[in-house]
């Protein structure tokens, strides 16, 4: 029987750096990577195409057994895609980013996704980073790595809406980070896997740090933690 994939949780808030973290690291190391986050945005924006409301459990749950998620990494670019069609690019506006935050709170869908990304990381070859808001609470407890991203609001607002201005959204700072903290509020205060810090991951504040640092201080601990594996 071959050994498990190592196993690395990255989790944080909206805006704290996982996505671009995960993404170096992954090309970095080898490793696969599965973005969780993205999985819930699909759930959302299918169900917002279907009309069904964020809280119909019965018309998510049938939903559910209709997602075909897969991820494909081009460039430098981790693309998602849903029965086949790239929605890269729409499951990042700010009206799916809060219907993701709601449907994520819907017991049925967290049920419904967990096995999904157990085993999108299962399946890799050497190595899977996994990031989202509960990778080392819920979906891997157990995993070889867990870290913790934060950073100050400010600069989560800030980033998230140069984000969106590169992408040709219009928006405001202040609306950002009016939306942001909705969401934060709503990821935290969910009664099913809030947004927390596993008892046993690695906190990084990456508010002052710049992106290759954070890279590079994530990198450091897999790789000692991979020696001691063996």
């Amino acid at each position: 029987m071959s050994p498990r994939p190592f196993i690395v949780a990255i989790d944080g808030p909206a805006g704290a750096g996982k996505s671009s973290v995960s993404k170096l690291l992954a090309r970095r190391l080898g490793f696969a990577l599965v973005d969780t986050g993205a999985i819930y945005r699909c759930v959302a924006l299918m169900a917002t195409r279907e009309g069904i409301a964020f809280d119909d459990d019965v018309k998510l749950g049938e939903l559910l057994g209709r997602v075909r998620i897969h991820f494909q990494v081009v460039g430098e670019e981790n693309h998602v895609l849903l029965s086949g069609e790239d929605v890269s690019g729409e499951i990042r506006t700010p009206a799916i980013s809060m219907g993701a935050s709601q449907v994520s709170g819907r017991p049925v869908v967290r049920a419904g996704l967990l096995a999904l990304q157990r085993r999108l990381a299962l399946e890799a070859q050497a190595g899977a980073i996994l990031e989202g808001r509960d990778i080392g609470t819920v979906v891997f407890p157990d995993a070889d790595a867990k870290f913790f991203l934060a950073a100050d609001p400010e600069v989560r607002a800030r980033r998230r809406f140069e984000e969106l201005f590169q992408k040709g959204v219009d928006s405001s700072l202040a609306a950002v980070l009016t939306d942001q903290t909705q969401r934060d509020t709503a990821d935290s205060a969910r009664t099913v896997a809030p947004l927390k810090a596993a008892d046993d991951a690695v906190h990084v504040d990456s508010s002052s740090m710049p992106l290759s640092d954070v890279v590079r201080t994530l990198e450091q601990e897999i790789e000692r933690r991979r020696a001691q594996r063996g």
